[in-house]
């Protein structure tokens, strides 16, 4: 499962692949992680910071309730990001 469900809250499992064309989600890596392609390098936190900016632009939830709960050096994350009705669409569009 690469979601789990925490309160007002949904941490995502994400798997990262920086320095791509552009941001995007590329489905589903394996059966537990979130692939999601990021623009920015992974150099001094850059390719973090995107990822950031793209979830709260993706699903209407302000950059600031958005926290790694581990792997912030790592290519696969948990990222946590308070509920939203896109983010809960696009959950059930992906199980």
């Amino acid at each position: 499962m690469f979601y789990s469900v925490e309160d007002n809250f949904i941490v995502l499992k994400v798997k990262a692949q920086p320095q791509a064309s552009k941001n995007e989600f590329c489905g589903l890596y394996g059966e537990d992680a979130l692939k999601v392609r990021i623009a920015a390098p992974a150099v001094e936190g850059a390719a973090n910071k995107e990822l950031v900016k793209f979830f709260s632009k993706q699903f209407k939830v302000p950059k600031s309730s958005i926290e790694f709960v581990s792997g912030q050096s790592s290519k696969v994350k948990l990222i946590k990001l308070p509920k939203s009705e896109k983010l809960e669409k696009f959950i059930k569009e992906l199980s």
